[in-house]
């Protein structure tokens, strides 16, 4: 996925306020590109996980298909950890076939921000483009 270096910068400011709890949104793309980036609030309110209530995630992707674009990518942050996807995330990611997850890291200084697909289960590294 290609993502503007302004989106990229979105996400892991939402990243930075929520700490030391996760954060999550959702990002709307069109042809591999990230086109908007829609902030949600994390319902758990956990430093270990994240969940959208269903009315928010309904009422989020509803507008990323008005606009004309489809889900892209689920971002969400781990405050404590490396960006690669928890077992949780990887059983989450099961509800959202196709849709990649983004991950930003804060475990230091520096946000780490890395890119997953998870099909059925299996986890694989892909390429984020900040342009």
């Amino acid at each position: 996925m290609r993502i503007g270096r302004e989106l990229y910068e979105e996400m892991v400011a939402h990243a930075r306020e929520e700490a030391p709890n996760e954060c999550v949104g959702m990002v709307g793309s069109a042809d591999g590109h990230a086109v908007v980036v829609y902030r949600a609030a994390n319902a758990e309110a956990s430093p270990l996980r994240f969940r959208i209530d269903p009315e928010e995630q309904l009422e989020l992707h509803n507008r990323i298909e008005e606009a004309g674009l489809e889900l892209g990518a689920i971002y969400h942050s781990h405050t404590r950890t490396e960006p690669r996807p928890s077992q949780t995330d990887i059983n989450f990611a099961r509800l959202w076939p196709g849709v990649l997850w983004i991950i930003v890291g804060l475990d230091g200084e520096q946000a780490e921000v890395r890119t997953w697909r998870i099909d059925d289960g299996q986890v694989s590294g892909t390429e984020l483009v900040v342009e």
